[in-house]
């Protein structure tokens, strides 16, 4: 049996473990044969390869990124002279041997796998999201990664801030779920959390911002990117698209850095983590939780459990199926959000 790996989507710390772990127990165990497809879904499109044998996954385990490379390539969207990009991929594979691939991705490189699965080719997925939004797993690989590097710029933040005496926004990543948010903001101590599941009233953004100005401490303020006011639109900072079409999102954490200083008087500095967040050495619960999902990733193609996804929960690692891992969003429930309200101001 000859199988494809491909990483899709965003790079996240973590990919490499997961390649790792399919190398290694798809070789030792079960005597697969693996090969690498560069940069996502463009790899299987274009027929573009590397050998994945146990000498090339020597060391990388610590390594952040995706050693195969990732792109937003859609195959939905890609095709060439008399062909759809199934089509081309279906071709691509049987000139290559290829029986089968291994997809990790986050949610739009899974919905394209499912479909794709759909349409006759043997997928089996893996999930990989910094934001932690795939609602099939209890938690995805990469997100105490971005939490962490988060909480360790909050950590740092507040010492220049009470220093200053300023408000110091800082702005992390999640366009639809509020997660590295959420945690980073109770574990950094922060004192307004922000979320795009729950829109916010600027007014009582600034009352606890004030009130925290009155103590010997400066406020911090942790928003996710996709969070936004209640009553009115804030203006993107690209109007592009991306293949999946979505629109580049950005502008909060300016927002409420002017909006703190007009109303309030004080000084305030935004801070946008941004591709910080997601790149670097993966923390000790990523690594493991990667090698976990790789290593039960290839037992699934080996089992030819196809149109599956692994999955968290709890401490086990099971399969569901591809369309239920991207059927909805995780996002952080009320009584969440509540657990961390009781610390602003």
């Amino acid at each position: 049996m000859r199988v494809g790996v491909l990483t899709g989507g965003g790079d996240c710390p973590g990919l490499n473990a997961v390649i790792r772990g399919v190398v290694r127990r798809g070789i030792q165990d079960y005597g697969i044969e693996l090969v690498g497809f560069r940069d996502g879904w463009r790899g299987p499109l274009e027929a573009d390869t590397m050998p994945l044998d146990i000498t090339a996954v020597r060391g990388i385990l610590p390594r952040g990124g995706t050693i195969l490379g990732s792109s937003r390539t859609n195959p939905f969207k890609e095709s060439g002279p008399g062909r759809t990009g199934v089509e081309r991929i279906k071709d691509n594979m049987a000139g290559l041997g290829v029986d089968a691939l291994v997809v990790i991705g986050g949610e739009d490189t899974l919905g394209a796998a499912a479909r794709l699965n759909e349409a006759g080719i043997p997928v089996v997925g893996v999930p990989k999201t910094i934001d932690n939004d795939l609602g099939a797993t209890d938690y995805t690989f990469g997100f105490d990664t971005a939490v962490n590097i988060a909480m360790e710029a909050i950590d740092r933040l507040h010492t220049t801030a009470e220093s200053h005496h300023r408000a110091l926004i800082v702005e992390v990543m999640g366009r639809h779920a509020g997660w590295i948010a959420l945690h980073a903001g109770l574990a950094g101590g922060a004192n307004v959390i922000l979320i795009p599941e729950r829109p916010f009233d600027i007014d009582k953004v600034i009352s606890y911002v004030e009130h925290r100005f009155q103590t010997r401490y400066a406020p911090i303020v942790v928003v996710a990117e996709g969070a936004h006011p209640q009553h009115e639109e804030l203006a993107l900072q690209s109007g592009q698209l991306d293949a999946f079409g979505h629109v580049r999102l950005g502008g909060v954490g300016q927002y409420l850095a002017g909006e703190i200083e007009k109303r309030t008087g004080k000084e305030a500095r935004c801070t946008v983590l941004g591709h910080i967040q997601r790149g670097g050495t993966p923390t000790a619960f990523d690594r493991v939780l990667a090698t976990r999902f790789g290593l039960h990733a290839i037992e699934a193609v080996h089992d030819e459990a196809f149109g599956n996804m692994v999955a968290l929960r709890g401490t086990e690692i099971v399969r569901v199926p591809l369309i239920e891992a991207t059927r909805e969003l995780k996002l952080v429930p009320v009584e969440r959000y509540a657990e961390a309200e009781v610390f602003f101001g």
